[in-house]
């Protein structure tokens, strides 16, 4: 895997698809920050199971939102929501503050 800058990405935008094509991953760097990752990918069914690993994974570790998962993995979001019940974990979630300011609305 090889990275290059947004700059980079700039000046030569058909890079990231030819190495793609080739089955080289790249990594986008801004200001020495990662903001893209490109993963070649299969062709068939194991390129739609690869798409939900990753989506599932990356709203587990609350990277993206649920809808953007549903789209990488090419579902719906109602399907999402039901792959991450199946793999329990949650798709609702509350920061112990909001849960208690809730908690105190609904004491009112």
């Amino acid at each position: 895997m090889h990275t290059l800058t947004t700059e980079e990405l700039g000046r030569q935008p058909l890079r990231l698809l030819e190495d793609a094509q080739r089955g080289e991953p790249a990594l986008v760097t801004r200001d020495g920050e990662p903001v893209l990752l490109s993963v070649p990918l299969g062709k068939g069914i194991e390129s739609k199971e690869v798409r939900l690993e990753i989506a599932v994974n990356l709203f587990d570790r609350e990277q993206i939102s649920i809808g953007l998962a549903a789209r990488i993995a090419g579902v719906s979001i109602r399907e999402m929501i039901d792959e991450c019940c199946k793999r329990r974990i949650p798709v609702i979630r509350v920061t112990s503050e909001e849960l208690e300011r809730e908690l105190a609305a609904f004491g009112e």
